[in-house]
């Protein structure tokens, strides 16, 4: 497996767990009690409380570790290697975070506030994330630079969920958004890892040469671009689908209790028996 095609389906598979973490978490908490849904920045696992920080510290740390002394030779900043430069500051910020989520739980007892500042830290992140992508040094003319530009609107609706999330943390509709994203930005990724640098996988007229995607003549770069265009729409469909799935199965698993309605029929029979 090439450097680009393990870094990025690593990353991306990442982010598809943590995405279906969190739309998991923020369904279940919402069916059971909706009136007092509150949506988390990160949210605590059954046995081991900070699994979600300590496992995407260890992902964002083995996939720097990838891109700067692995993918990348010699000097970070000649022009071959700032990709993988640009790639682990993504990274980076998303370890930032994670570890501050650890040291703010860690106080006792974590102040409320905390949870504002950590949904606006993880906006930053993902803040980070859309800038370097839309000033990522790879040719954004090309083949990779359609599927780092379709990235960019997935990156975005990410960060306005969190962003509003940070002052309206009651809204489940943006959690669910938030979830979605982060899901389709893991899956996106994983497609761009394998697709990017597979031979076998490249459209017609179109190679690999240094780790890149050319194609021989604007007509099929053109064609390229349309084919990455509609594997987007496409798995945009299939995951709609999914994520609605889930929510339906989710929702039957976890019902809302009818605490209210079964003290009222308590109440009405009590007041029958007594005429």
């Amino acid at each position: 497996m090439q450097g680009g095609t393990s870094g990025h389906v690593s990353l991306g598979f990442a982010f598809l767990i943590i995405g279906i973490w969190h739309l998991f978490n923020s369904i279940k908490h919402h069916s059971l009690h909706p009136k007092t849904f509150i949506s988390l920045p990160w949210f605590p696992a059954p046995r081991f409380k900070y699994l979600e920080p300590v496992t995407i510290i260890l992902v964002t740390t083995m996939f720097i570790i990838s891109e700067l002394f692995v993918a990348g030779t010699g000097s970070p900043t000649e022009a071959k290697n700032l990709r993988h430069l640009e790639h682990s500051l993504i990274a980076l910020s998303f370890s930032l975070y994670s570890f501050f989520v650890i040291l703010l739980d860690r106080l006792t007892p974590p102040p409320p506030a905390h949870r504002g500042l950590l949904h606006l830290f993880q906006a930053a992140a993902f803040a980070q994330q859309l800038l370097i992508l839309h000033l990522h040094s790879t040719d954004h003319a090309g083949v990779e630079g359609q599927y780092h530009w379709l990235m960019q609107l997935v990156a975005s609706v990410t960060l306005l969920a969190t962003v509003f999330l940070a002052g309206n943390p009651k809204s489940f509709l943006a959690s669910f958004v938030r979830g979605f994203s982060v899901i389709f930005q893991g899956l996106w990724l994983v497609v761009m890892g394998f697709m990017l640098w597979t031979p076998e996988w490249m459209p017609e007229d179109c190679f690999l040469k240094a780790e890149v995607v050319l194609c021989r003549g604007d007509r099929a770069l053109r064609r390229a671009k349309a084919l990455v265009n509609l594997l987007f729409e496409s798995y945009l469909i299939v995951l709609t689908v999914f994520v609605m799935v889930f929510y339906l199965v989710l929702v039957k698993m976890y019902p809302q209790e009818k605490a209210e309605y079964r003290s009222l029929m308590i109440k009405f029979d009590e007041e029958e028996e007594g005429d």
